[in-house]
């Protein structure tokens, strides 16, 4: 069985249990804040014993033009593609632990040939949100987490080392809309020659139009890995949430390249089901 074989497989089971659970509305209401395609992480936990599944897609598309060596002009294509399935457990109501397992395909086109056309397992995430206070529609949480090294560097789907992070997370809410700031540190331990010392700031907004339906919207930056450009790539992000049912969630986003650091855009579609 190839890779695409089983891609397709998991899918169609993914799509038996989503059917099943919409049937028959099995799963008790949690709380949720914001949510994919956002980057910026919400302050909102599952409850103790509750738990969230979510599979994720992003497509991603980059194009940048150069001189080569002997001064002739070089159009490189970059396509990326990326599924993520992650399951978030409530050990207590304000505390949750999530595993995310990412796949990833490259490929790099240099005018027209195929440079590279790489595909695998990425790094697999470990991390733990705490949402230590909550008052008045106000939530503050630390995000500490780490990334394995499960990914193979020399596909450029791995960096070859475990990294940590600690974000730090705050969620306002003013119904209809809810807002959510991400601040955040990265230690990127690598084998690929890149900036260890990261740093992240991001800004997510949500705005509930109508019973089910939200309109969301991101804006962020964050320090550049590649130690030879002193451009951080920033982006900028629309898109929406929508609920089939109380415990089944669908969305849809773009996200666009606000400089030539970022990919130009990406599509991105998710469902959360929780349990």
């Amino acid at each position: 069985m190839t890779i695409f074989d089983s891609m397709r497989l998991f899918i169609k089971f993914l799509g038996i249990i989503i059917f099943v659970f919409y049937i028959f509305n099995y799963a008790s209401i949690s709380r949720c804040y914001a949510a994919h395609p956002l980057v910026s992480d919400d302050t909102g936990t599952q409850g103790k014993g509750k738990f969230l599944f979510e599979f994720n897609g992003q497509l991603s598309r980059d194009k940048a033009d150069s001189l080569n060596d002997t001064g002739v002009n070089e159009t490189t294509k970059k396509k990326e593609h990326e599924v993520k399935a992650a399951v978030t457990g409530g050990i207590s109501d304000d505390v949750d632990v999530i595993l995310s397992v990412p796949y990833q395909w490259k490929k790099t086109e240099i005018n027209s040939a195929i440079e590279s056309d790489l595909n695998g397992i990425a790094d697999i995430s470990l991390e733990v949100k705490w949402r230590f206070f909550e008052r008045d529609g106000l939530g503050l949480a630390f995000k500490p987490g780490i990334t394995l090294p499960t990914g193979d560097k020399d596909k450029d789907i791995g960096t070859g080392r475990a990294t940590g992070a600690l974000f730090f997370i705050a969620t306002k809410e003013m119904t209809p809309w809810a807002f959510h700031l991400n601040l955040g540190y990265k230690r990127n331990e690598n084998r690929l020659d890149q900036e260890e010392d990261i740093w992240h700031a991001s800004l997510a907004g949500e705005l509930k139009v109508i019973q089910g339906l939200k309109l969301v919207a991101n804006i962020g930056t964050e320090r550049n890995t590649d130690k030879s450009s002193q451009t951080n790539p920033a982006f900028i992000l629309g898109g929406f949430i929508y609920s089939l049912k109380e415990n089944l969630d669908v969305d849809l986003g773009v996200k666009v390249g606000l400089n030539e650091t970022e990919k130009d855009y990406s599509f991105l579609g998710g469902i959360a089901l929780r349990f």
